[in-house]
């Protein structure tokens, strides 16, 4: 891979759009991994979608050549090269395919970023932005769903079609078994159903939400004016509802430091009419909030173990670290008396505990610098990009990501990455030429 210090037009025989896009990149794969998300959540194919995915983005790239990546793109790489090194780690078959999978996910979020950034022309803003918002309306329809039927459990059709043993590892049935709450009748603390569908986990569907609304902000300003404008404005409102009875903590958080650098964004360019927008936005939140009954689920939710177990779990993750902190263990640690695998409590612990201290470093530099590389940015599309790699820098340590979030959060990076101001923009010729390779763009 080589670096250029000036941006160049795309090679391998392939005519390249002005603003740097590969001609011939189709939106179709990324609008049927996300808009299908119902399908795929139906069949029981939701976790496994992002890696055939990949595979038909992989083949359109090699295809078209010319494949342009931002500065900074090699820090990602190592990253997974460092995770493939883990591999050493393990001792059993079942790990193996569990190893696997999760390599298999990360490669699928690089190769959904390098698609985003390259189809410009196809993947506009505004259709990425819509795409995402699809998906996010699929999710609170889930947590509506949820919310009707708290006992509500679905058997997807690939769980009839599974070998009886297969369907006896948790791993393997919880993907295929899809209960639509998170929710244990037996428990002591007897806390009420939280929505988790189309997920598996509650915490996967606060990730979603916290990191797709400020897509969704985008959206809306980029059709304000029209009649789909206010459909959309209504379920923002209507989300606020499955969102808080969820009473995920995590999710509280990262929607609120979105809003907080939404807010002060807004000050800082001195925009009126989005400022008072936003605060109308708020203040329905917190009415919402007060109508709901969530004073009694918030109680239940502080008096239940949680928090602590989270805290031994971290320090366990530290103390198991230092006895293997090159490569980890190529997967997390089941203790017993343990409620939950060390490292499993967020996205960094995952990392640090099953790839070592080295693979944990690069994945927090790679996003801390997509993030801070493109502050500047001004453009509705832009702004939210950035604002999803905030929350996920913060969500990382407590949030669990890949594969779901991170897909997410890989292409607000590519969003991000990709955009420029209009000044910046170079006229690029078409060029032709035998010779194929990668062009690694300087970010500015």
């Amino acid at each position: 891979m080589r670096s250029s210090q000036h941006w160049r037009p795309a090679r391998f025989g392939v005519a390249t759009h002005p603003g740097g896009s590969l001609v011939g990149l189709p939106s179709w794969p990324l609008t049927l991994a996300f808009a299908g998300f119902p399908l795929w959540w139906v069949l029981g194919l939701l976790d496994f979608i992002w890696i055939p995915t990949a595979c038909v983005m992989a083949a359109y790239l090699v295809t078209r050549g010319g494949i342009r990546v931002p500065r900074g793109f090699g820090v990602w790489l190592l990253f997974l090269a460092w995770v493939a090194c883990a591999v050493i780690g393990l001792t059993g078959g079942l790990q193996l395919v569990r190893f696997g999978y999760g390599l298999a996910s990360y490669a699928a979020c690089t190769v959904v970023f390098v698609y985003v950034y390259n189809a410009r022309t196809a993947l506009t803003d505004r259709f990425v932005t819509g795409v995402l918002t699809i998906w996010w309306l699929v999710i609170v329809a889930g947590g509506y769903l949820a919310l009707m039927f708290p006992n509500g459990v679905f058997h997807t059709p690939l769980s009839y079609l599974l070998p009886g043993g297969l369907l006896e590892n948790e791993w393997v049935a919880k993907m295929v078994i899809r209960p639509l709450n998170q929710y244990n009748p037996d428990s002591y603390f007897q806390l009420d159903p939280r929505p988790s569908a189309p997920f598996i986990y509650t915490n996967q569907w606060g990730s979603a939400y916290s990191l797709l609304l400020p897509f969704v902000v985008a959206y809306l300003v980029q059709i304000r004016g029209s009649r789909l404008f206010w459909l959309l404005t209504a379920a923002l409102v209507a989300s606020f509802v499955p969102a808080i009875l969820t009473t995920n903590r995590g999710m509280l958080i990262g929607v609120g430091i979105a809003a907080v650098s939404a807010a002060i964004r807004l000050a800082l360019r001195r925009d009126p009419r989005g400022i008072i927008a936003f605060g109308l936005i708020a203040a329905v939140g917190v009415a919402v909030f007060q109508f709901l009954p969530t004073s009694d689920r918030l109680e239940a939710r502080a008096g239940s173990p949680s928090l602590v177990d989270r805290g031994w779990l971290y320090m366990q993750s530290i103390e198991a670290v230092l006895r293997s902190p090159l490569f980890g263990y190529g997967r997390t640690l089941t203790v017993p008396g343990a409620v939950d695998p060390i490292g499993t409590q967020g996205e960094f612990w995952i990392v640090l505990v099953s790839y070592g201290v080295i693979a944990a470093v690069l994945f927090l530099v790679w996003f801390a610098f997509a993030f801070l590389s493109t502050l500047r940015w001004q453009s509705a599309t832009g702004l939210a990009a950035n604002t999803v790699l905030l929350v996920a820098l913060a969500e990382f340590f407590f949030y669990g990501a890949s594969p779901h979030g991170l897909i997410i959060i890989m292409v607000a990076a590519a969003l991000a990455m990709r955009s420029r101001p209009p000044a910046a923009q170079p006229a690029s010729p078409r060029v032709r030429t035998r010779v194929p390779h990668t062009v690694q763009e300087p970010h500015r």
